[in-house]
């Protein structure tokens, strides 16, 4: 991620020119003759040199005075790629921020879990991204404001707090002043209605994207009664921050390079103040800021990776829409198959799980959290006593706050702490990092998988293996494909799943 004064103006009017759509949510461009900021791809006329200046995020744009163009809609980018490459206490803020950490914790709240004080985080905020946690926080609120206005029919009212404004009167001001337009000017003809607790929403993803390949990943791990998938779409519950929910993703394939696709997501919640964090989440799972140009332009020409990139561009990094399940998860499906750990985790499931009332079938349970696991006595889990030991310690650590994985710490720190535990090696701890805290170079030599993927492939392992150093840093990428090769046909019949 670049401070603002490294945003090198000639580079960037480069890619405005170009209508490079690889740079949206990169940067953003600001033009003093109409007051309005864009995404580079902007399809407008492009403006003079001599009349923009650019800014790494809406609110730096925001505070600078500028409102959101109406044509390109320069704040549904999907966010900086950088975020999770270079993950920088600015970028790991910002994941915070989008789950409403700000909003439920307030800005000390936020710095407490980054590692800083409220006064350097904002600083630091400041010469990253162009704008402090507040401003950042109110241009996430405008922007998932604007986005149920223009795709849902909830009253203005539950669109207020669900985006986290903590009035109608805030609501309406902050509108006015980013998009100069009332929210009925922005919600246009349609009507509204009061909510039922159904939100549908576009979830904005950088093409190309690999959405049957997720897809067949979510659905081959998927926990019974946690989760359900079938033909084209995956659900499962949420444990928001104020009360449980559910999403529902319709996942397909977006091939066309350089392009922004949509993911409908479904989210029901029983408290609309959930939709940042239930949004958030979805996003993480399905990875939906990776830049997979990027990844395909780095992987060129390399003789193990490059193949399977061309067969299947795109292909994402599963997230998790709760760190600590992840990490449980993991646990559990050591030296395990995944059809064993998937048995052994819904047994758990159905004893420690909360249970819960919802629209989709197959939906039953909240996965348990990790303070209800820390006071299970490990020899009543269905597994060696060891790793009942390494689970139990781990959920005591993750419930005392001794390890975090909300994305807030450094991840080498984070890692440091997995280690130390009883039961967790480098393993478990380098899998937790790639799918809890999304990093997005990390490579697993000594995995079952890895090695026969590669020899499936035909290639010799240790040169292989060697050869993973020049994949940096998108190694966490590496890995996926080479396990995509193992991965068994999607079956059409949700029952099968």
């Amino acid at each position: 991620m670049q401070p603002t004064q490294w945003l090198d103006p000639e580079s960037c009017y480069g890619a405005v020119k170009s209508r490079d759509r690889r740079f949206d949510g990169v940067f953003y461009t600001a033009v003093r003759t109409t007051g309005i900021y864009c995404r580079p791809s902007c399809p407008a006329r492009t403006p003079a040199l001599a009349n923009v200046s650019f800014h790494p995020s809406p609110a730096a744009a925001q505070a600078a005075g500028y409102r959101a163009c109406k044509r390109c809609l320069p704040d549904a980018t999907p966010g900086s790629p950088d975020w999770d490459v270079a993950a920088t206490a600015a970028g790991r803020a910002m994941r915070l921020i989008s789950d409403g950490v700000v909003d439920r914790e307030g800005v000390d709240g936020l710095a407490r879990r980054v590692g800083y004080t409220s006064r350097h985080l904002s600083r630091l905020l400041a010469g990253e991204l162009g704008a402090g946690p507040l401003a950042l926080a109110r241009a996430k609120r405008a922007q998932t404001a604007r986005v149920l206005l223009e795709t849902t029919a909830l009253t203005c009212a539950d669109i207020a707090f669900a985006a986290g404004f903590s009035s109608v009167r805030q609501f309406n001001d902050t509108i006015r002043e980013v998009y100069a337009a009332s929210p009925t000017d922005l919600r246009g003809r349609r009507g509204s209605r009061p909510t039922t607790g159904s939100v549908t929403m576009r979830l904005s993803v950088r093409t190309p994207f690999a959405g049957r390949a997720l897809l067949a990943f979510l659905a081959y791990h998927l926990v019974p009664g946690v989760e359900v998938a079938g033909d084209g779409w995956y659900a499962r519950t949420l444990d928001l921050p104020h009360a449980p929910g559910t999403v529902r993703l319709d996942i397909t394939d977006a091939l066309d390079e350089g392009q922004t696709a949509f993911v409908t997501a479904t989210f029901g919640l029983q408290d609309l103040r959930d939709t940042a964090a239930a949004v958030e989440r979805a996003r993480r799972l399905l990875d939906a800021d990776c830049d997979p140009v990027a990844v395909s332009d780095h992987f060129a020409g390399d003789l193990v990776i490059g193949p399977l990139v061309r067969a299947t561009p795109g292909l994402r990094l599963p997230g998790q829409v709760d760190g600590d399940e992840t990490a449980v998860r993991t646990v559990i499906g050591q030296q395990v198959s995944v059809t064993g750990a998937r048995t052994v985790t819904g047994r758990i499931v159905a004893e420690h799980g909360r249970c819960v009332e919802t629209s989709i079938a197959g939906l039953t349970h909240l996965f348990p959290d990790a303070a209800t696991l820390a006071r299970v006595d490990p020899e009543t889990l269905p597994m060696p006593r060891a790793r009942g030991r390494a689970l139990v310690g781990l959920c005591a650590a993750l419930s005392a706050g001794d390890v975090a994985l909300d994305r807030g710490p450094d991840r080498d720190d984070v890692r440091r702490a997995l280690v130390a535990l009883p039961g967790i090696g480098p393993w478990t701890a380098d899998y937790v990092a790639m799918r809890a805290l999304g990093h997005p170079d990390l490579f697993l030599p000594t995995d079952i998988g890895v090695r026969n993927a590669l020899a499936g492939l035909g290639h010799d392992l240790p040169s292989a293996i060697a050869a993973s150093e020049s994949w940096r840093p998108w190694r966490s990428y590496a890995l996926m494909h080479l396990w995509n090769t193992l991965m068994p046909p999607f079956p059409t019949d949700p029952q099968e799943v």
